[in-house]
């Protein structure tokens, strides 16, 4: 089994240039991950929030690398139209030559982030539950007829067809309805701020649906969004509060890596219960990403 780690980025706003002419230092990054073997770079979608739009930066990764992979950690589906939604992603997998790795979800439990997309809490899952097969549908048919509670498509068109047939989508998500949604719809797991040992059971509880749904789940595509702290740095209270809402009695620093040797630690923890994908989250700004990215590179040199 080989393990894979990308890397991910939230709100940092220094990432990027308050001028014009000025240098944005995301290049730096994208630059130095590609060069570093890094599998991967993944954005978060927060709409109130200093992220980039991660469509619009998975675009700016498509043209600034060569082999760096890029994806949404996780992109919110129920608010958008799924013919839109399938052309930009089957878009951003041509002109990438087929790097796109999309992982969707219904989005944080956030009033201000819920208004964004228009779409009441109880009605997100629903949502979810017709587009997702129905992206799967306009990626590999010719025409796509489909008659739902929430959209109504007749010779429905998708052109170009992803590079990637089939073009995978992961599901984020934690509650048991939403790791038995991903066995029954989607084709892997990205867990995050979480143990090991919910891991394995979150694993378990995936394959169980998928079995039940008569579906199959490659046992590499369980991966982990794992928040760390650079070299130098202090663990935020905030993020202690997150880790504690997150997994209640659990030891934060099985959820949170204090440290280089920590990230590899934890690695070793989760390919033992399954997992094989990691997206490596600081959790504060390093003072020179080049250096904090070289120093973290060793982790990348882990396969079982």
């Amino acid at each position: 089994m080989k393990v894979r780690v990308g890397y991910g980025l939230g709100a940092v706003p220094s990432l990027y240039p308050t001028s014009k002419g000025e240098p944005a230092p995301l290049g730096v990054i994208v630059d130095t991950l590609e060069h570093l073997g890094f599998d991967s770079l993944w954005f978060p979608e927060r709409v109130n929030s200093m992220q980039l739009d991660p469509i619009v930066a998975m675009g700016y990764v498509a043209g600034r690398s060569e082999r760096l992979k890029f994806g949404s950690a996780v992109s919110v589906v129920p608010g958008r139209n799924p013919l839109l939604l399938a052309k930009m992603l089957a878009s951003l997998d041509v002109v990438s030559g087929g790097r796109c790795l999309p992982a969707v979800g219904l989005g944080i439990a956030d009033s201000s982030e819920q208004q964004a997309f228009g779409v009441q809490r109880a009605d997100r899952a629903p949502w979810l539950n017709e587009v997702l097969p129905l992206l799967r549908r306009l990626w590999t048919e010719d025409s796509v007829d489909h008659e739902g509670a929430r959209f109504s498509f007749r010779d429905a068109r998708v052109l170009p067809k992803p590079i990637q047939q089939p073009l995978e989508v992961w599901m984020g998500g934690a509650a048991p309805s939403e790791l038995r949604r991903t066995g029954r719809l989607a084709d892997g797991w990205l867990a995050s701020f979480t143990t090991p040992s919910v891991v394995e059971a979150g694993i378990d509880t995936v394959n169980e649906a998928a079995t039940e749904a008569g579906r199959v789940i490659d046992p590499e595509h369980f991966g982990v969004l794992l928040p760390y702290v650079p070299e130098g740095s202090q663990l935020p209270e905030v993020a202690l509060e997150r880790a504690a809402a997150r997994q209640p009695g659990a030891d934060p620093h099985e959820v949170i890596a204090v440290s280089h040797q920590r990230v590899g630690q934890l690695i070793d923890e989760y390919v033992k219960v399954g997992a094989s994908k990691f997206v490596l989250f600081p959790l504060v700004e390093p003072a020179d990403w080049q250096a904090e990215l070289t120093h973290l590179a060793p982790v990348l040199a882990r396969q079982t």
